[in-house]
């Protein structure tokens, strides 16, 4: 049977137990991604792995951004004391490889993802199979490997919120919904119009493509999924239909989801961009992420109830979801608390009702970051949050409201590399999903890649998509460039984002410190005063969010902005 260990520089990888062990002996804790990740290099000694095969590989069927490929790499040369970069190079032209010798199994395996490694199970815990199977075909009812399944799914189940990656089309292997995104008819002959609803028709299946949990069928003009390309328009289970019109000052499209067999339309979605806006390409992104972003949304509601019979949410249920959500446009503390008693009181209507409760705690832990509620009450928010997503993502593991909550409750705790990771899935059921960007950007500012947390602020600025967080990513991408020393750049972002929401005070402090830095004095002041009306109490020793699992980078210029604002007139006690 051989013992199926690979060993190198006195570590032993253990396929078998799925563990790593230092030169002591002692087990060495991996989430299991990285542990996937160093399976990989150890079965590929001296062979240069190019960062597309190594995310292909351990994170298969599923769209993460380079930034989890990092994090792993970090992760592993911490683990093998890899400060000089030595053993994990990185190769010339892109990718790494690992430079140490490895004594193979004595019986060879070919690799197959990890079993959850320890209590360090992420967000995408692969789910457990036989070592030999291919993660995206295998069979999970092989009688010869019944009783490790058995084992492995009981574990997956036990972990929740660790490990929501549990989903029964994993078990069944049920086929993937086909979606056909068909031409966006021009409601008009002239040629701008005709030219624009084919780029649009490109960006929305381009955006569609990226789903991991759908296949897409694609006009000609597009670029279709391999996997997809063959799969003809009659054999879809939905279509996208739309039409795209101009007023004299905007765009307006408007696109649905039909149920093919049926013809039944299952959501509805419409936009409408200013024409006035010199930057075409900014108006096709925007069109097409402003339908693309609700109709993802519909699809994945539909299929994760139809996974699911329980827990199903009310139409009641929908429409107070949604108005609380409208209620807090201006994020007001008094519209935050119109907006938590109306859940509440739904919660209490319906108390089993699980998409009413993600939708509280996803409010409560917005709270949170915005420092509505005193530490106590945070803490017991966060206990509860973790309570209900555990029982959410049991049943709908792929749900974009629960994911959304989770990657909140990460970020709202100062897990800023966990919640990179669970951001990036959200964006693999919802690519559009400025929400998902936003805390993206809020994990990269807080790791101190400022240039990169600015990227994704801008990235969320063309979807626009939903406008009613429009101004939380304008604060994101003033921030980052406040906190560059850019406050020339930063001051329009700022005003931007006041310009739609006035009530939160900070943007008012952080305008404040841009104008500081910019030697406009009295506007500075004038900013700093407004802020200190609309947040009362607030002083240099309780303006900063907490340092725990900040960059030094970040802390850094922090201080200089926090200064900034004294220097402004934010009161030092």
């Amino acid at each position: 049977m051989g013992d199926k260990v690979y060993r190198f520089i006195g570590f032993e990888l253990d396929q078998q137990r799925a563990e790593l062990r230092g030169p002591d002996g002692i087990m060495v804790k991996l989430r299991p991604k990285t542990f996937e990740m160093l399976r990989l290099f150890a079965a590929n000694p001296g062979r240069v792995l190019s960062k597309q095969e190594l995310m292909e590989a351990v994170w298969p069927n599923v769209h993460v951004g380079e930034d989890s490929l990092f994090q792993c790499i970090r992760e592993l040369r911490a683990v093998l004391g890899d400060e000089r970069r030595q053993i994990i190079k990185l190769a010339a032209g892109g990718g790494y490889r690992l430079t140490v010798e490895v004594e193979p199994p004595t019986q060879p395996a070919v690799l197959a993802p990890a079993e959850p490694a320890g209590l360090f199970a992420s967000a995408e815990a692969p789910p457990s199979g036989p070592a030999n199977a291919k993660p995206t075909s295998r069979p999970l009812f092989d009688f010869r490997g019944w009783a490790i399944t058995a084992a492995g799914l009981c574990a997956v189940i036990g972990l929740a919120v660790a490990a929501p990656t549990l989903r029964p089309d994993l078990i069944f292997k049920r086929p993937l919904p086909v979606v056909a995104v068909m031409p966006i008819t021009a409601m008009s002959q002239d040629a701008r119009d005709t030219a624009m609803a084919a780029e649009v028709t490109v960006r929305l299946a381009d955006g569609f493509a990226k789903i991991g949990n759908i296949r897409i069928v694609a006009p000609q003009s597009s670029a279709p999924r391999p996997d997809s390309a063959a799969v003809p328009a009659a054999s879809s289970d939905f279509e996208i239909r739309g039409e795209l019109q101009h007023s004299e000052r905007a765009w307006i499209l408007r696109a649905r989801i039909i149920k093919t067999g049926t013809e039944e339309v299952q959501s509805v979605a419409t936009v409408s961009v200013d024409l006035d806006d010199p930057d075409v390409e900014l108006q096709q992104s925007r069109l097409a992420a402003g339908v693309g972003h609700p109709l993802a949304r519909s699809l994945n509601e539909f299929f994760e109830a139809s996974a699911s019979s329980a827990n199903r949410n009310t139409s009641a249920g929908k429409v107070v979801i949604e108005q609380a959500i409208a209620s807090i446009n201006q994020t007001t503390e008094e519209r935050f608390g119109v907006a938590q008693t109306m859940l509440k009181k739904a919660l209490a209507d319906e108390p089993d009702n699980v998409d009413i409760a993600v939708a509280l705690s996803s409010l409560q832990l917005r709270g949170i970051q915005m420092r509505w509620f005193n530490p106590d009450e945070a803490l017991t928010i966060e206990a509860q949050a973790g309570a209900t997503l555990e029982r959410a993502l049991r049943t709908r593991p792929n749900s974009i409201a629960a994911l959304e909550t989770y990657c909140r409750l990460l970020s709202a705790t100062n897990r800023f590399a966990d919640s990179l990771v669970a951001c990036a899935r959200i964006l693999s059921f919802d690519p559009w999903n400025g929400g998902a960007l936003y805390l993206i950007g809020l994990g990269q500012i807080y790791l101190g890649r400022f240039e990169d947390a600015l990227a994704t602020f801008q990235q969320a600025d063309r979807f626009d998509t939903p406008r009613v967080s429009r101004w939380t990513w304008l604060l994101g991408a003033g921030w980052a460039n406040l906190l560059m020393g850019r406050g020339a750049d930063a001051a329009p972002w700022f005003e931007r984002s006041i310009a739609i929401t006035v009530g939160s005070g900070r943007t008012h402090m952080m305008l404040a410190a841009a104008y500081q830095e910019m030697g406009k004095h009295d506007e500075a002041r004038a900013a700093m005063q407004e802020g200190l009306r609309l947040r009362p109490g607030t002083t240099k020793l309780n303006v900063a969010p907490p340092a725990k699992n900040s960059s030094p980078i970040y802390l850094a210029a922090a201080a200089r902005n926090i200064q900034l604002m004294v220097d402004a007139g934010l009161p030092e006690h």
